[in-house]
């Protein structure tokens, strides 16, 4: 197999990013409410996202500190957050929240969300989701470069709540759950197209 090495630090622009994101795919999508100092709610989408320990769920997220830097600045005035799973079903509004408006602006209301407040947090879920997690920061890590980095910001879950329709005990009906994955640009998957595949013995 013919395969073109790229050494990262010849690579120039966004090319690493790009390479990067086409290939770790499909990232689960963590849409992330926030709460500022002064009580404004924000709500945004982050693929680079993922849980990091079981017990207590623990799960990470990555805003970069240039571009958009309102969800950074609220975990740091105010340390908690949500994360609300992203479904088919409300696919559209989280990209409506994908875009950099004024901080001042609540998310929610722009994508026509209605926001319900949890019972350990202050800061709101997407009561149209099937799962929200509530969630206390942990530790906020700075990583990489150090303009264009990112802040890998680590939460730990006080709460959960899951609609009973794709619940069987605590185990989750993958089908009917229906998450959505990140690929590059503007693409993302389904996850109903499944496989089992047994673990060795």
């Amino acid at each position: 197999m013919d395969k073109r090495t790229f050494n990262v630090d010849e690579l120039v622009g966004r090319d690493a990013y790009k390479l990067a994101t086409g290939l770790i795919v499909p990232r689960p999508i963590g849409w992330i409410g926030t709460l500022s100092h002064d009580g404004v709610a924000n709500l945004a989408p982050y693929s680079f996202f993922n849980v990091v320990s079981g017990n207590p769920p623990t799960f990470v997220f990555s805003p970069g500190r240039s571009g958009r830097r309102d969800t950074l600045a609220n975990v740091r005035a105010v340390p908690e957050f949500t994360i609300n799973v992203v479904t088919e079903d409300v696919a559209e509004a989280m990209n409506a929240t994908s875009a950099s408006v004024d901080p001042q602006v609540d998310e929610f209301a722009l994508a026509g969300l209605t926001a319900v407040v949890g019972d350990r947090v202050r800061v709101p879920m997407v009561a149209e989701c099937k799962a929200n997690f509530e969630c206390r920061v942990l530790d906020i890590v700075e990583i990489g470069d150090r303009d264009d980095g990112n802040s890998l910001v680590i939460g730990e879950a006080v709460a959960i709540h899951v609609s009973e329709a794709i619940l069987d005990g605590t185990r989750i009906d993958q089908t009917a759950l229906a998450a959505i994955g990140r690929h590059a640009g503007n693409g993302y998957s389904r996850t109903r197209d499944q496989f089992q595949m047994p673990r060795p013995a």
